[in-house]
């Protein structure tokens, strides 16, 4: 099924929807360290990226969308938002910063069956509860469009009261969003998004999102009650350490029906340790060990016994400290950008382009590509099943 990349960045949306099934046939992102990540993997023939079509560098306001009109099933992408503040006019340089419109533009000019965007969970904030309520009905009546002089607000309204008039014409999607956290879904790493998901309402397809599969109950089940996790890795339980984790597992009646969360401890398995086996660690993509690191109050890095900590992208990402690895003997180093892949469920093929600074910023702006892939088995077999 043909689709559309908006805002691809390091390809991690991308990567878990073509997984799915998904081919894009256009990729667009401004950023030039993103678009240089994505040729470098299409050029080196990683799997499911070889196919894809060169990226398109620049500003989204600058491409037309109108010729894929009824030909693709899918648009996604993670919009950059930039909130409008609630003083002053509603507009102009704060509507200038904003992609969400151009999001749902390009929805508007292709017409595709379904889509797929994420965001940040701080979208959900209750401060932010207009702007999302303006996201969700932008996207479920995307050919309303704003009035050029009309500012977000008044906008607002009068989406609101097109909604509740009952009229069914022109194009609308049902649409559905939920904070999501990645660990819920196999991925090694605490990572909440808020996900929307939306179906043209004409196809008459009912779809939620997917079911939990991994819980944190279960992994300490498998570490405290269990053997699975101590055999895998060969260590002792008095490892593990915080006995308050002990504790809740043994007042666990049973064992959960789901898979247990995945731990820094697992995503690493295979790799040496990067500094101190410097040599071995050469044989892997971007595994080089990064000096430097420490840790202060709120940035004690992640334990290896548990899923990672969100990987961070800014200022207080990388040298802030959350971008550790906590060892038992509470020591802390920086993770690779390796390591940081993997807890992203990047697959070991796929390299970063750029500086450990850059690379570990285009990790920490990405979607994880396990999160991705489950989202996007699930559109797709109500696509296929609605054809």
């Amino acid at each position: 099924m043909k689709s559309i990349e908006l805002f691809a960045g390091a390809g991690g949306l991308g990567m878990g929807l073509s997984q799915s099934g998904f081919h894009p046939e256009k990729i667009v992102e401004w950023d030039n360290w993103c678009c240089d990540t994505i040729r470098e993997n299409k050029r080196s023939s990683v799997h499911h990226v070889a196919s894809w079509p060169e990226p398109e560098q620049g500003d989204i306001r600058h491409f037309d969308f109108q010729s894929l009109e009824g030909k693709v099933a899918l648009v996604s992408g993670g919009p950059p938002c930039q909130p409008f503040s609630l003083g002053g006019k509603h507009k102009a340089q704060a509507d200038h910063r904003d992609m969400w419109n151009e999001a749902v533009r390009v929805v508007r000019e292709t017409k595709p069956p379904a889509f797929v965007f994420e965001n940040v969970k701080g979208l959900t904030r209750a401060s932010f509860a207009s702007y999302l309520a303006y996201i969700v009905h932008q996207l479920t009546y995307p050919e309303l469009k704003r009035k050029a002089d009309e500012d977000w607000l008044s906008h607002l309204a009068r989406l609101e009261a097109h909604h509740t008039s009952g009229r069914e014409s022109g194009l609308k999607y049902n649409v559905l969003y939920r904070v999501l956290n990645a660990a819920d879904y196999g991925v090694p790493q605490r990572r909440e998004r808020v996900v929307f998901v939306g179906f043209r309402s004409d196809l008459g397809i009912e779809w939620s999102f997917p079911e939990q599969t991994h819980s944190f109950d279960a992994l300490l089940w498998d570490q405290f009650r269990g053997c699975e996790y101590l055999n895998r890795h060969k260590v002792d339980v008095a490892a593990l350490g915080d006995p308050r984790l002990r504790a809740r597992a043994l007042r666990l009646p049973f064992r959960p029906a789901t898979s247990a969360w995945r731990t820094v401890r697992d995503a690493m398995i295979g790799l040496p340790d990067p500094e101190h086996k410097k040599a071995e660690a050469l044989h892997f993509h971007n595994h080089r060990y990064q000096p430097g690191a420490r840790s202060y109050p709120g940035h004690t890095g992640s334990p290896l016994d548990l899923p990672a900590k969100t990987l961070k992208a800014g200022v207080h990402g990388v040298p802030g400290g959350e971008n550790m690895l906590l060892r038992p003997d509470g020591s802390v180093r920086y993770f690779t950008v390796r390591e940081s892949a993997r807890l992203q469920t990047f697959p070991d093929d796929y390299q970063l382009h750029g500086s450990w600074t850059e690379s570990m910023r285009q990790l920490g702006n990405a979607v994880p590509v396990e999160l991705a892939r489950v989202i996007g088995d699930g559109v797709a077999s109500r696509l296929v099943e609605g054809a």
